[in-house]
């Protein structure tokens, strides 16, 4: 009853799902180059240390703000940009590892949907064909009449009128659009589509609809999500478990029932607080977000969340937290879950920075007094 009183929808029965995607510290740095044949001075921190698993008919969303490195994420399991180090193993097989044919057949098992749902899609080809490429590409039928017939099966089960197949992108709505974007991720019947923000450039009563078009196709055929969002109302409905980034690092990781009715990283609980809620739900003293966030190319040492922490301690800015498994299955990079920290290491950072003020403040009236 609490789950329903929340909003929270209950999650999946995975248990006896295997495991079809394993993602090791994976690592994403861009150079900075001075100047366009200057080497490289420095790097931009885009994805740092991540990792996570995914099974069979699982939905995982990866949330955070702007820029935390979710999409960057997202495509170097797809290989679309090259990771710098660590591991992406699909069916237990090293996917960072193929080249040539080999990688070519194993991206048929991964596919992405794009946020932007005309830009994404070429305006000089029709529907039959923008739906048709991975099929050229990756010449599965052999015949051009069981190349079309597959692509209007895809077309009715996403809920596009055949009669619109020799169409162009600019004669459908944006939700219609983004249709043809599914349409064209599953014709392979992949196993992994990456979602990458794919229903925040629609309205809201068209979200529900792609939302509930995911969930269909997932249910019939057994596909899994990584779903990358920044709106937890949307993640709220549709994800199992939940990764949390912030600057590139992997805050938080559980399912969604246990981040969203006890979230455990300070950076969590404050995203969590600003979620629309009706009247009794509304928290009286939300836990709001100070200051901006620090550049990737030259991150906070310690924990990357510190500077805008409210529960820093001396440790925080100091070494960076290892990621604990908190309860059974829900883990945080957090210091405050560390019971291996000395009392002075969990000194409040305002109490230690006091401290050092007082400090200074004596030894300048003991200079002052000797000078006299």
């Amino acid at each position: 009853m609490a789950e329903e009183k929340s909003g929270i929808t209950g999650t999946k029965d995975l248990s006896g799902e295997k495991t079809i995607l394993s993602v090791k510290n994976l690592v994403k740095r861009f150079p900075i180059k001075n100047g366009v044949f200057g080497s490289s001075s420095a790097s931009v921190h885009a994805v740092e240390d991540v990792s996570f698993e995914l099974r069979k008919k699982e939905t995982l969303a990866i949330v955070g703000e702007s820029g935390c490195g979710k999409s960057t994420t997202g495509k170097c399991v797809l290989r679309l940009i090259e990771p710098t180090s660590g591991s992406v193993e699909l069916d237990g097989k090293d996917f960072t590892a193929l080249k040539g044919q080999q990688l070519k057949q194993a991206r048929q098992k991964m596919k992405l949907i794009f946020q932007d749902p005309y830009s994404s899609l070429n305006p000089r080809m029709t529907v039959m064909d923008i739906i048709g490429e991975p099929i050229d590409i990756a010449g599965t039928y052999k015949t051009r009449a069981e190349r079309n017939a597959r692509i209007e099966e895809v077309m009715q089960e996403v809920g596009l009128d055949l009669e619109f197949k020799y169409r162009y992108p600019h004669e459908f709505s944006g939700g219609q659009r983004q249709r043809i974007g599914i349409a064209r991720a599953i014709v392979l019947e992949p196993e992994i589509v990456v979602c990458d923000e794919p229903v925040s450039a629609l309205d809201v009563s068209v979200q529900a609809k792609v939302i509930n078009l995911l969930e269909d196709l997932q249910q019939n055929h057994g596909l899994s999500y990584i779903f990358i969002s920044h709106d937890l109302s949307v993640v709220r409905h549709i994800a199992d478990t939940v990764m949390v980034m912030y600057l590139g690092h992997q805050m938080e990781f559980a399912s969604k029932n246990d981040l969203f009715a006890h979230p455990l990283h300070p950076y969590t609980q404050a995203l969590l607080d600003v979620i629309p809620r009706i009247r009794h739900e509304r928290i009286q003293q939300k836990r709001i977000l100070q200051g901006d966030v620090p550049s990737p190319a030259n991150p906070p040492s310690g924990c990357v969340f510190h500077t805008r922490c409210t529960k820093t301690m001396r440790v925080c800015s100091e070494k960076a937290p290892n990621r604990l498994e908190v309860e059974p299955g829900h883990f945080c990079a957090c210091h405050l879950y560390d019971t291996s920290l000395t009392d002075e290491e969990r000194t409040p950072q305002i109490a230690h920075v006091l401290k050092a003020a007082s400090k200074a403040v004596r030894e300048a009236h003991l200079e002052e007094k000797f000078e006299k």
